[in-house]
């Protein structure tokens, strides 16, 4: 493992989960009360036994830069890193910012010393998922493949979101597909019948197979295919362009994964980590720890609430007849008596009072305050009596202070919400 290099993909604008990506890159959004995307696959390949990591960032770098630093310190007694690569003027590349996944990996293979690693496993920085790399690298090695993809058995009405492979018998991939639409494409792509008795007896539905993002290179390879310039992302140009020239094969994932790159799907994701038994699982032994950074908070702190199906964090007070229902509370969430909060994602705070702005409301749930089906990013302050409902059920609005996406009410960063307000 120690001759594999990781390149964890940054991420772009995330358009799609704006406003949560208003001052931050995707990978950085909070997640699960306590951690944040990015999280998931650096302890994906800190369990697996990859210490040698490089993350590849350019949009809104500046709170994912922070944490990396804070919560990733190797031991300085081995060769193990985490380290942050940001888009930057060279003198080859002196104008552009990254195009896309492919031209980021072209314009940091100098500065990441690819030519000195047998392999490279390019990752995603914004799904949810466990995995053991060791498992594709297995799969890499037995099937003497140049590239591995990772892919995941879908059905068929998933299939237009997703990369869709043809893939034989022997699991090497023959064509690549990107989300397609049409009825003779779709059909063309569904595994064979022997495929799926071998490979998903269990899940007769899921007769088609989805790339995941997640690609294996041996790194003559990628460095061959670098040199096109053409090539700027990997599922859109270099996978369907290397099919033809080099030996590209599949390896099966089973387990939960969710691109949580929508409001909707963020939400979904969140709200089910209270469930009695989540798809995805914070909780794990030593094989499955997902870390973060060290904030040595107290430990909350409830009077007379009352607590279901749901996540609470460090560092909370929770005051007395107050409901929390199917909810994420994140770190330094201050919650008022009689408070109702239910089926709702909080950020919680960076601080309990606001710096320097002894004028402006502390962060936290007022008094009296009703709650539901809403996303309250970090250092919001809602007032006494206040409302954030959705009253009108609308589907998508941006309006003063708040945002509404999928039906979901979404509550910027460091805003405030005046006590009785409806929304």
């Amino acid at each position: 493992m120690r001759d594999t290099l990781v390149m964890i993909m940054g991420g772009g604008r995330g358009t799609r989960l704006y406003p949560l990506t208003k001052e931050r890159c995707k990978p950085a959004v909070p997640l699960g009360a306590k951690y944040r995307l990015i999280d998931v696959p650096i302890s994906n390949c800190i369990n697996s036994g990859f210490r040698q990591i490089f993350i590849l960032t350019q949009f809104n770098s500046a709170s994912l830069n922070h944490h990396v630093s804070q919560a990733y310190r190797m031991d300085s007694f081995s060769d193990g890193f985490v380290a942050v690569l940001a888009a930057t003027q060279t003198d080859r590349w002196r104008e552009d910012w990254f195009q896309g996944t492919a031209d980021a990996v072209r314009k940091c293979v100098s500065i990441a010393h690819v030519s000195e690693y047998r392999r490279v496993m390019i990752l995603s920085g914004d799904q949810l998922y466990k995995m053991d790399y060791r498992d594709i690298m297995d799969t890499h090695d037995r099937t003497g493949a140049d590239i591995t993809i990772s892919v995941l058995p879908v059905e068929r009405e998933k299939v237009e979101d997703f990369g869709i492979l043809r893939v034989g018998d022997d699991e090497r991939i023959t064509h690549f597909a990107e989300k397609p639409r049409e009825p003779e494409i779709v059909d063309r792509y569904r595994v064979s019948d022997s495929f799926a008795q071998k490979y998903v007896p269990h899940a007769p539905a899921k007769r088609w197979v989805a790339s995941m993002g997640i690609y294996v290179f041996e790194s003559r390879v990628l460095l061959e295919i670098l040199q096109d310039e053409s090539q700027i992302d990997f599922g859109r140009d270099v996978i369907p362009s290397a099919l033809s020239k080099y030996k590209t094969c599949a390896h099966l994932f089973h387990g939960y994964w969710e691109d949580i790159g929508t409001i909707g799907s963020f939400f979904e994701a969140n709200v089910a980590l209270g469930s009695r038994n989540p798809p995805f699982d914070f909780y794990g032994g030593e094989s499955e720890k997902v870390y973060t950074n060290k904030r040595y908070l107290a430990a909350t702190r409830m009077m007379g609430t009352h607590v279901t199906e749901s996540v609470i964090s460090d560092g909370c007070f929770i005051d007395e007849g107050s409901a929390i229902i199917r909810s994420i509370v994140g770190i330094r969430s201050i919650i008022g008596s009689g408070a109702h909060i239910e089926e709702a994602v909080l950020f919680g705070a960076d601080y309990y009072e606001r710096p320097s702005r002894s004028s402006l409301p502390p962060p936290g749930i007022g008094k009296n305050v009703h709650i539901r089906k809403a996303i309250l990013d970090k250092n919001v302050s809602v007032g006494d009596g206040a409302r954030i409902i959705n009253q009108r059920g609308v589907e998508h609005e941006d309006g003063d202070g708040y945002y509404i996406r999928n039906g979901i009410v979404v509550i910027p960063k460091n805003t405030i919400i005046p006590p009785g307000r409806v929304i």
